[in-house]
């Protein structure tokens, strides 16, 4: 029984030495020195009242975080990311069946690629989301690489479960990771077809195939996604400064903010309520329907005349003025009946504006801003020939059911006018200055179509009970009795966040470091991250020109080997022998494919970039590189001589991509002071003008 204390318990294992090794220099080049910086990091200049203009040695005041902000802990898990992705580059490479001097090759051009070491170091997501990427296409590779020699063992189950993992983690980093996720999935959709095929399996074994790879990629990521989210809703449930960009029902499931105002409001709008109107498109930015004292101009300064009735413009602040009172048509009085009679479905109504009493109005003149539309105004009696046309259907617009009764925040309505069939709508100009540069509201014509500027909801609601217009006035201000619940369900939060997520812009159009994604490819663009106070050290985001332009050149190389090759294997002419065939097109269809779906996307996007977007492109060409390199010498160098030439070329390309790595070292970490003979030395293009600064 005790036999096997007579003998030494010997454990053995196999270390990869040069993982290690990798590992060590990656944690090295981005955890050194990581609290440095220990100020502000950022670059978007427009946003921020702490920028000054000076001379070159002191351009921008950058905060210094205080001595309570975890700056090291907060900029670990960058860093982290960024370090781990150079020994799992290598990895990649090793199970695409390359060389170890190709993996090695994979693994250095990320440990010494200046942007993302930069990338990393900082609080910023892309070294994450690079992360997330590469492990998504590590576990892929060796969960396909199991599928040959171990189906449905428990290193194939965990592969597979781990490619989706990460594909998930991917997306909920940033939504550029569901990039990545599509090409796992039509890469896994190929691979499962090519499956069905194999006759040497049953249909039953085929069926079990499938139904795994469909909970691994798809199920586990969509329940982990949620999850994330679940998580999220329930931490953050307190309101914050930017709330109104979602909806007034978000707003008021959240502790505090609209909530605290919403408190008590009768759920049901009834004839005599009083309410403010929140345009539910909420661009260009959230506001709501407003009224004031002042006239629209007689003559506007094209020339054109208007109504000279009272103003109505959308505001984007809470304000008084506000408030609309919906009234009975057939009744004068302004204040809600007993019991109260709601509001429903196809209903008339008159708005008649709280604090003036004058009713909203459209009628056949044109916008002032917007002179094929209608202008939209409060009524004012001139004792002229133009009567009072106030009178406005209700349409619910996500009603149930035609006799759905308008409810406060949650009902989504629609206010079409009777008598020129005019939907009210938010334009989104903004006014003159008669206009006091609020946003311009219009009277559309049905017969072009819906948008959703023409959508409103009640954001807060009381019932009327004053006839008096200064008790009504006071009333205004008072808050309601009644409570009412009206918590959204976690999927009607989740979808809303997701949807603002996707369609929410930026307004950094004319931003001073944004670029075009053409202008990526060749590094013609930077963004300047810090400068310090009063020293010139600085930290760019900039590339190695070695690297990126080899990468670019390594991707049109296999483009044009790739279609030489098909051409020739049509002519039935195999220059390759099929496993070495297999394995460059799965190369080709994982490096250069992540390359094309993280790249090529932002040609179609309309929203301001800058050059961090090409970071997770760049992984993937930096992947392809070596794959090339050992093709052509493998394949395509026919004789000893010729593949030492090849080989020394290699190593000659490779030492100037480390002296340029070296060079740009003090723009990466921003631990030196530069001259200004030293920046301009630095200077080889004419976009780099920011490095250079004049006392």
């Amino acid at each position: 029984m005790w036999g096997f204390l007579k003998r030494p318990i010997v454990v053995t294992a196999d270390i990869n030495l040069s993982l290690v090794a990798l590992t060590g220099m990656g944690l090295l080049s981005r955890l050194w020195r990581l609290t440095y910086p220990p100020a502000v990091v950022l670059f978007r200049r427009i946003r921020w009242p702490f920028f000054v203009e000076q001379n070159w040695s002191s351009v921008v005041a950058f905060p210094e975080y205080s001595s309570n902000v975890p700056v090291w802990s907060l900029r670990l898990l960058p860093a982290l990311a960024g370090a781990l992705s150079v020994p799992m580059a290598y990895q990649i490479v090793l199970e695409l069946h390359f060389s170890h001097c190709a993996a090695m090759g994979a693994a250095l051009l990320m440990l010494i690629e200046n942007a993302l070491i930069t990338q990393s170091r900082l609080m910023l997501l892309e070294s994450v989301l690079i992360f997330f990427n590469l492990l998504a296409v590590l576990s892929y590779l060796k969960f396909f690489n199991c599928q040959k020699h171990s189906p449905f063992s428990l290193s194939w189950w965990f592969w597979l479960t781990l490619t989706g993992v990460a594909c998930s983690c991917a997306v909920g980093i940033k939504y550029m990771g569901m990039f990545t996720y599509v090409l796992m999935l039509a890469v896994a959709a190929v691979h499962a077809w090519h499956l069905i095929g194999d006759q040497t399996l049953s249909n039953v074994c085929v069926f079990c195939h499938l139904l795994a790879r469909a909970v691994a990629l798809l199920v586990i990521p969509v329940v982990l996604y949620l999850l994330f989210f679940y998580v999220h809703l329930i931490l953050l449930f307190r309101s914050g400064p930017h709330d109104q960009i979602m909806s007034s029902a978000f707003q008021a499931s959240l502790e505090g903010g609209l909530a605290r105002i919403t408190q008590g409001q009768p759920l049901e709008v009834a004839f005599g309520s009083q309410v403010t109107l929140r345009n539910v498109f909420g661009k260009p930015v959230p506001c709501w329907l407003h009224s004031h004292q002042d006239t629209y101009p007689m003559i506007y300064e094209n020339g054109r005349g208007s109504s000279h009735q009272q103003q109505v413009t959308c505001y984007p602040f809470k304000d008084v003025n506000n408030w609309w009172i919906v009234k009975n048509p057939g009744r004068h009085q302004l204040v809600v009946s007993s019991p109260p009679r709601p509001v429903r479905h196809g209903d008339m109504v008159q708005l008649v504006h709280g604090m003036t009493t004058r009713s909203l109005n459209t009628h056949d003149v044109a916008a002032p801003l917007s002179p094929h539309s209608q202008e939209v105004s409060c009524y004012i009696d001139y004792n002229i020939s133009m009567p009072a046309q106030n009178l406005w259907r209700l349409e619910i617009v996500n009603r149930g059911s035609d006799t759905d009764v308008w409810k406060t925040i949650l009902s989504e309505v629609r206010f079409v006018h009777v008598n020129t069939s005019a939907v009210l709508k938010l334009s989104g100009a903004h006014l003159p200055d008669w206009g006091y540069r609020q946003l311009e509201i219009v009277g559309e014509k049905l017969s072009r179509g819906y948008h959703e500027s023409m959508v409103w909801n009640v954001e807060e609601h009381r019932y009327g009970a004053s006839q008096e217009q200064r008790e009504r006035e006071r009333e205004l201000h008072s808050p309601a009795q009644v409570d009412v619940s009206r918590n959204l369900s976690f999927m009607a939060r989740f979808l809303e966040l997701q949807w603002k997520m996707l369609v929410l812009r930026s307004d950094d159009s004319e931003h001073k470091y944004s670029s075009s994604p053409l202008e990526w490819v060749t590094l013609d663009t930077n963004i300047a991250y810090w400068l310090h106070p009063r020293t010139s050290a600085q930290i760019h985001l900039l590339g190695n020109i070695v690297i990126w332009i080899s990468g670019s050149l390594a991707l049109a190389i296999y483009a044009l080997l790739s279609l030489w090759y098909l051409l020739r294997r049509r002519r039935n002419v195999h220059d390759l022998p099929q496993d070495a065939w297999l394995r460059w097109v799965l190369a080709g269809a994982l490096c250069a494919g992540g390359w094309a779906v993280n790249y090529l996307p932002f040609f179609l996007m309309e929203k301001t970039l800058f050059l961090y977007h090409y970071l997770p492109a760049l992984t993937f060409q930096i992947l392809l590189l070596p794959v090339v390199l050992q093709h052509i010498s493998d394949h395509l160098c026919r004789s000893q001589l010729q593949r030492s030439v090849f080989s020394a070329l290699v190593v000659a390309w490779y030492s100037s991509a480390c002296h340029v790595s070296h060079t740009l070292r003090p723009l990466t970490y921003g631990d030196k002071s530069l001259s200004p003979h030293e920046l301009k030395a630095l200077r080889w293009k004419d976009s780099w003008d920011i490095l250079i600064r004049k006392h």
